[in-house]
């Protein structure tokens, strides 16, 4: 039974001191139902109850634990592949012909720059 009660003790001593980290490194503003000084009063004074108060109660909603409507999706990771109109070949000839344009294009504006300096 003193090995019992030792583990029991030893548990809310992790839980308390996991609370107690917890609640002082939340941001001010993310805290639920109180302000982050009366949390960190409560979880301080009534170390077991009051951790798992903080735990059910106060502490923050991850975003994977908040609602999200269906028709909402994540930000694209390169999100100038997903802009309409963005050019991709179809096949090698079409691939060929965009390449010839940029190097006309590219070869314009040499031209271009070379009259200007000289």
């Amino acid at each position: 039974m003193l090995y019992f009660d030792g583990l029991v003790g030893v548990v809310t001593l992790g839980l308390w001191i996991f609370c107690l980290v917890d609640v002082i490194t939340t941001e001010d503003g993310s805290c639920r139902n109180l302000p982050k000084l009366t949390w960190l009063l409560i979880v301080l004074l009534i170390p077991l109850v009051g951790s798992i108060v903080w735990l059910a109660a106060g502490r923050p909603q991850t975003a994977t634990r908040a609602r999200r409507t269906p028709y909402e999706r994540d930000a694209p990771r390169y999100p100038e592949y997903d802009r309409p109109g963005r050019f991709s070949a179809a096949d090698s000839a079409s691939d060929e012909e965009f390449l010839r344009q940029c190097r006309e294009r590219a070869e314009a504006q040499r031209r271009k720059a070379r009259g200007e300096q000289g």
